[in-house]
């Protein structure tokens, strides 16, 4: 389950690429102090992070609680050294029962997953399994298309966006990335990413708050909340939990 890539490469101009990474750490930073603000008790919660990596959490004090960072099989080649407990699943049948978790948290991941209903299969997932969810995700209404940096380029009809992105784009620009990764990278942007507007999400989780962080004039990422809760969410049924999620669902929680 990729997410957005953070890997800037030493090749790049230095100054733009470091410019850049502080614009990127100055958003996770202050989208992490807003979800303490709506998860006070975040610190002493089990939290599911679909699709993440450590180091979103590594880089917030106060999250002291169980965290449970779940991601595709291929991801186990970049296994990061963590204390938080790994697992390897799909995020659009998470292994664990109902309202396993006081928090499901996903950052810039739900527009990875595929076409509309995998979309919605990755969102019934995170509330099933949720008493409270933080799902964040790039606004298709901004200007630039925040995976590969270039402005405009996702506004345009498909044709049109695989021809330009095959041939340039802002992040192989700053990434130098190798022929191979840059294949996959440019290919899965043209056949898998599927940036969703306000409307989408408040569609895709009913019950949530839709957050907006913007940037100058304009919406960056949207995040769809809702608060923990002991009840478990009203609306569409998402599947249960099978003989192999229930032997996973033991493993996270023994």
């Amino acid at each position: 389950m990729p997410g957005q890539d953070k890997i800037l490469s030493m090749d790049a101009p230095r100054g733009f690429t470091g410019r850049l990474a502080r614009f990127q750490q100055s958003f996770r930073a202050k989208r992490m102090r807003r979800f303490l603000l709506a998860f006070p008790q975040a610190g002493k919660s089990r939290i599911l992070d679909v699709g993440g990596t450590a180091e979103i959490w590594e880089m917030t004090p106060g999250v002291a609680g169980r965290i449970f960072l779940l991601n595709m099989p291929r991801a186990a080649e970049d296994k990061e050294i963590t204390t938080a407990e790994v697992i390897y699943g799909d995020g659009c049948r998470l292994p664990f029962a109902d309202a396993a978790f006081d928090i499901v948290f996903s950052n810039s991941v739900i527009e990875h997953v595929g076409d509309s209903e995998a979309q919605q299969r990755f969102a019934d997932e995170i509330r099933r399994t949720g008493r409270g969810y933080w799902v964040q995700t790039p606004n298709r209404r901004f200007p630039v298309e925040m995976h590969l940096l270039t402005p405009f380029v996702h506004l345009l009809p498909r044709s049109w966006r695989a021809f330009i992105v095959r041939r340039f784009t802002v992040w192989q620009w700053i990434h130098r990335p190798s022929p191979d990764r840059k294949q996959f990278y440019i290919e899965h942007f043209i056949s898998d990413i599927r940036l969703l507007s306000a409307a989408d999400m408040q569609r895709l989780f009913p019950d949530a708050v839709i957050l907006r962080e913007r940037f100058l004039l304009f919406t960056k990422s949207l995040v769809a909340y809702r608060q923990s809760s002991g009840r478990l969410p009203s609306g569409r049924q998402a599947v249960r939990e099978s003989a192999p999620a229930a032997r996973a669902r033991k493993t996270a929680s023994g």
